[in-house]
């Protein structure tokens, strides 16, 4: 979780419909093959002073732009005003970012949230249709804590609102008086699953990670594999092995500071890997 987020202003406007721009197809040339690949990024939403904003953070946008080495395409949280096709005929991969608010619980059929608990229906009705048609085209997609989350939940997992409260489980929560160095400071170490993708990538098998979330993966999703864990047993990444592209979600901030980390810096560096080679066997098509 980070900040504060929507307001009723957006609540309202999901369900507005107004006729969508996304419907002319997009010629490709032989020129495109050389231009760097888009990563699309959903927003969220969020009021300043009197006016309702779509905003993504400066950390994933530049974790995107320079550690990944694509073009960031922000994604504003419209939901069904989306030609969902036709968007992703436009990105060569997404990354779910971090949030302030927390997916409803609708969505995974769980319990009402407690009093005071933010939320973003706006990102909600973007991001949950859009992994899921992302899923079927096979677009790469890199989930980051809420992003993590939502790709569980739109998968059909369900998740835990308050992991604080879990028996067994630790806070995982960050002291949000401190200043943003001490809440995205490293926290605790993650287990990484022998075998997985994140073992090839990490070249230390329990890296120290930071902990920002008040939320965590539930029930995991079919066909979602544990790609590392924390000391309590807490879920803190997956992979898919049973969708036709790649998919790879973390419980923590890779993209804080990435630059000093090994791991966070492999895991851009790997996704933009992944999403060239994914544009570049488009173009040839």
């Amino acid at each position: 979780m980070e900040g504060p987020a929507s307001t009723s202003i957006f609540r309202d406007a999901v369900h507005r419909k107004t006729p969508s721009p996304w419907s002319a197809s997009i010629p490709m040339t032989q020129s495109d093959i050389s231009r760097p690949p888009v990563i699309g990024i959903p927003c969220c939403t969020m009021q300043i002073g009197l006016h309702p904003f779509h905003i993504a953070g400066d950390k994933y946008i530049r974790a995107v732009s320079e550690g990944a080495g694509a073009l960031p395409f922000l994604i504003p949280a419209l939901g069904g005003h989306y030609d969902w096709g036709d968007l992703l005929d436009r990105l060569d991969g997404i990354v779910l970012t971090g949030s302030p608010s927390n997916v409803e619980p609708a969505h995974y059929d769980g319990q009402k949230s407690a009093p005071g608990t933010l939320h973003d229906p706006a990102r909600d009705s973007t991001t949950l249709p859009l992994i899921r048609a992302a899923i079927d085209r096979g677009l790469p997609l890199f989930g980051i804590c809420r992003g993590f989350q939502e790709i569980n939940v739109a998968m059909g997992g369900t998740l835990y609102q308050r992991v604080q409260d879990v028996p067994g489980r630790m806070d995982h929560r960050a002291d949000d008086s401190q200043t943003a160095e001490v809440q995205y400071g490293l926290a605790h170490s993650v287990s990484v699953t022998p075998g997985g993708l994140l073992s090839r990538l990490f070249e230390n098998q329990q890296p120290q990670v930071n902990s920002v979330h008040s939320q965590g993966v539930d029930t995991l999703a079919p066909g979602l594999v544990v790609e590392a864990t924390a000391a309590d047993g807490q879920i803190e990444a997956f992979r898919s092995e049973a969708t036709p592209g790649f998919l790879l979600a973390v419980q923590w901030h890779p993209e804080w500071r990435y630059w000093e980390s090994a791991e966070s810096t492999a895991l851009f560096r790997h996704f933009g890997e992944i999403v060239r080679s994914a544009r570049a066997t488009r173009l040839a098509a």
